[in-house]
């Protein structure tokens, strides 16, 4: 269970104390969220996590989007493995001083050498797929289908069509439950360990005729969702990604 009191949710981000080791964009990004029983979630994380809900409820996301300009700072942006597709499943979590942060169940590229790498150094588990973006004026179609590791196989097909643009003042309390996420959390063997991330104030957008093939969430472990997603569309953010930290019993936040 989380011993501290939960930090709040902003949209804009608190700023980064370390230095920055990573910069990227993520652009024409898709959140697609289905409710779950924090029953279900809380079983598939380790000891030290804890699922974050909103109104009682956990949320896991299927998040389609393309990463670009990755460079290692102070390097220039890194050749082919600079630009790809990703789609993660994804849920919130808290550490044990209560500081929300995403866990990830997977995060499907088309570059085995950026699995190789994230794996490694950020203990992130990212797999290695078949992936694809295809987008006619507002509509838009991601698919992958996962390669390795193949005892976890793993589809997806999203179609989707993007609305207006929602207002500053309108997005919904569950929307920035959803987005506003400064950090995440990871395991390497029983540590966790805790990265901050900071980018703009998502710009957020309406999304409708949303059709859905997929089976991801079932491979991360859990039940097929239910109904139509939550569903939100930005064009995207430049990010700006810290080192890890590593939590231990006597550190405090």
């Amino acid at each position: 269970m989380t011993g501290g009191l939960l930090t709040q949710i902003t949209p804009d981000p608190p700023g980064l104390a370390k230095r920055v080791v990573m910069t990227q964009q993520w652009t024409e990004l898709a959140y697609l969220h289905w409710s779950y029983d924090p029953a279900e979630v809380q079983r598939l994380l380790p000891d030290g996590i804890t699922v974050d809900t909103f109104e009682g409820r956990a949320w896991v996301g299927l998040i389609p989007f393309e990463m670009r300009d990755v460079r290692l700072r102070p390097a220039p942006v890194l050749p082919w493995v600079g630009n790809f597709i990703e789609i993660n499943v994804r849920t919130y979590v808290t550490d044990r001083f209560g500081r929300r942060a995403v866990w990830f169940f997977s995060l499907d590229v088309p570059r085995s050498l950026v699995v190789g790498v994230a794996r490694t150094a950020f203990a992130l588990p990212y797999c290695w797929a078949k992936a694809g973006h295809e987008r006619t004026d507002d509509r838009h179609h991601y698919w992958m289908t996962r390669r390795w590791p193949t005892a976890s196989p793993a589809r997806a097909d999203m179609r989707f069509r993007v609305g207006d643009r929602i207002a500053d003042a309108d997005v919904s309390d569950l929307d920035h439950f959803l987005s506003a996420r400064w950090a995440l959390l990871t395991t390497r063997g029983s540590r966790v360990e805790y990265g901050r991330v900071e980018h703009p104030r998502w710009p957020l957008h309406h999304v409708h005729d949303v059709e859905i093939t997929e089976d991801a969430l079932v491979a991360a472990g859990l039940p097929s969702p239910e109904g139509k997603p939550h569903a939100l569309y930005s064009p995207g953010v430049d990010v700006r990604l810290a080192w890890l930290d590593k939590i231990t019993n006597e550190e405090t936040p």
